[in-house]
């Protein structure tokens, strides 16, 4: 990956059909070619199909989820191993709905950071505060504390990791943060990163909240956001496309 060029995920959640994924999918690729690096994020019984119509193009693919087990008596879990077998590249961890939904722990967002590194698999690792605790004041508190865990966990290979910044109270809401509240975050994580890497420097740092395309220009000119976690505006081909294209 050219640590010059920025990277823009789509994350699809929990949407997706054949024929909205075929149409998406092919809107994406048929504006090619893009100035960054560009991967998109489907649901566990799409993954294969993304694969198949990604294949030899420079998009990427990847995971919403993994679990943090190599294998065994999980029902339900799909492990970093069975991803990796299929070519996946990317594995959101950590995901604020993931923490607030299935009371996922700073620790377990951690070792399943672990598991994909493991497995060869980039793991997006998502950081982010509630609207209360924005309010509160803790913004740099909730953020340092999630992602410490992480680099006490992964230690020497915390450089490998994409890091996403997505303020919870903007996930979703159609808030956003400004590119300054957004910037003044990034710039505070990468910061802690710098302390436990000399990569820091090099690594992705990517928003996530509520990107358009009438806001991805400014924030994307922050200099310390690297790209865009996509949700809402990655199940539309031209919505995503012109943010693909705010990146570079």
């Amino acid at each position: 990956m050219d640590t010059n060029r920025k990277l823009v995920v789509g994350n699809w959640k929990m949407h997706g059909s054949h024929v909205a994924n075929a149409e998406l999918l092919q809107g994406v690729l048929a504006a090619r070619p893009f100035g960054c690096d560009v991967a998109v994020c489907a649901p566990f019984p799409y993954l294969s199909e993304v694969a198949v119509t990604l294949a030899g193009s420079p998009l990427l693919w990847g995971a919403q989820d993994c679990s943090a087990h190599e294998q065994g008596a999980y029902t339900g879990e799909v492990s970093a191993a069975m991803l990796a077998e299929f070519g996946c590249r990317y594995v959101i961890v950590g995901h604020s709905e993931r923490r607030a939904y299935h009371a996922e722990s700073d620790q377990l967002v951690a070792d399943k950071a672990k598991a994909a590194l493991a497995r060869g698999i980039t793991p997006i690792v998502c950081v982010g505060e509630t609207l209360a605790q924005r309010e509160a004041g803790e913004t740099a508190t909730v953020v340092k504390r999630q992602l410490s865990v992480v680099i006490h966990a992964l230690t020497h290979c915390i450089g490998e990791i994409v890091v996403a910044y997505e303020p919870v109270w903007a996930i979703g809401t159609g808030r956003t943060a400004t590119p300054e509240q957004a910037q003044e975050v990034h710039a505070l994580l990468r910061a802690q990163l710098a302390a436990a890497t000399p990569h820091a420097a090099q690594m992705k740092l990517l928003y996530g909240g509520s990107v358009k395309p009438d806001n991805a220009d400014s924030l994307f000119a922050q200099p310390d956001i690297d790209g865009g976690l996509i949700g809402g505006a990655a199940l539309k081909a031209a919505d995503f496309v012109a943010i693909v294209r705010a990146a570079g």
